[in-house]
């Protein structure tokens, strides 16, 4: 072989290799860490694995191959949260999720160069895990749980479904940051002529005592915003609702199938598949810093009409035409 067509040849043959290593190199395996707010042997807890990897796998990732997910479960655990998140740090990720505001707060903490994909923040400006919704500007971007404005719905679903009610007990955490959704509940309680009662919660036992204390007076309701500590106790306060027949309002659907009375929120499982999005994006070198917050594109109505006869409530058929699920 002459010398030109070896040089030639071999000229070839490094392009091949340099073509199969970046090849090799695009399609390794990528890690993403999970932090999320509930136990993981929630009932809600395989919907969200399934709407995640649903979304991922419709972009062409597929896990086990091109993408390794490590799952951790807080169940709204303070202490845990802090561990998890440093666990999940040590991993090295590519990328973070982190479901709601403390997860996404001690995320970044732990892993202030890694990007974070966070869900169901109420207000991330405020959190502090953004500077503006439009340009994020740091490594954190993601979807918020509500409109504000969307908060009011629910005092007013509570009185169409319950005309009764003249006085509601709002269950929040006690540090729960921002007013925005309290503020556009006030606004409806103001126009509804509803009595309102901020009710700041801490734990177990404040749960009980504030619930037993309000339902001593009657016609009361309430409407318990999204929130970890309602999460992870949801059982605990279904079950004191239902003690004191005390018709009550919520955030997202699971309370509702757990044995809620009624629910408007944002579709989780639709938020967990979009959240796919900014996770492929980001794998594939955009930066959180220039991808804009986004609020929920699907809200869902629940009914629960064995709770509504549980309690004496005739659900008005307008109310069950806008349903989107009607549990019996």
């Amino acid at each position: 072989m002459r010398r030109r067509e070896f040089i030639t040849l071999l000229g070839g043959a490094a392009a091949t290799w340099s073509l199969a290593a970046r090849a090799q190199q695009g399609e390794r395996m990528r890690r993403i860490g999970v932090l999320n707010n509930i136990a993981a042997d929630d009932p809600d807890a395989p919907v969200r694995v399934a709407a995640l990897a649903q979304g991922l796998q419709e972009l062409g990732w597929t896990i086990g191959r091109s993408l390794r997910i490590e799952y951790r479960w807080s169940a709204g655990d303070a202490d845990r949260i802090r561990r998890y998140a440093a666990e999940l740090a040590a991993l090295s990720p590519d990328l973070m999720i982190a479901y709601g505001g403390a997860h996404a707060a001690a995320v970044q903490r732990a892993a202030p160069t890694v990007p974070i994909v966070f869900l169901s923040v109420n207000d991330p400006v405020a959190a502090g895990l953004v500077a503006n919704l439009a340009r994020p500007g740091g490594t954190a971007t993601g979807f918020t749980n509500f409109e504000y404005s969307t908060s009011a719905k629910w005092l007013e679903l509570l009185k169409q479904i319950a005309p009764g009610i003249t006085r509601a007990a709002v269950l929040r955490p006690a540090n729960i940051g921002g007013v925005g959704q309290l503020g556009a509940i006030q606004g409806a309680a103001a126009t509804l002529g509803v009595e309102l009662s901020p009710v700041g919660l801490r734990d177990v036992g404040e749960i009980e005592r504030s619930i037993a204390a309000f339902a001593r007076r009657p016609n009361g309701g309430l409407i318990v915003v999204a929130s970890a500590l309602a999460t992870v106790h949801r059982e605990l306060i279904i079950v004191l609702a239902a003690r004191h027949r005390l018709p009550a309002v919520y955030a997202f659907r699971y309370f509702v199938a757990a044995g809620g009375l009624i629910s408007y929120g944002p579709d989780l499982a639709d938020q967990f598949r979009r959240t796919a999005s900014y996770v492929d994006r980001i794998l594939k070198g955009e930066k959180p810093a220039d991808l804009p917050v986004q609020t929920p594109t699907k809200y869902e109505l629940i009914v629960n009409l064995k709770t509504a006869k549980t309690l004496g409530l005739e659900v008005p058929a307008t109310l069950l035409a806008r349903a989107d699920e009607v549990i019996e």
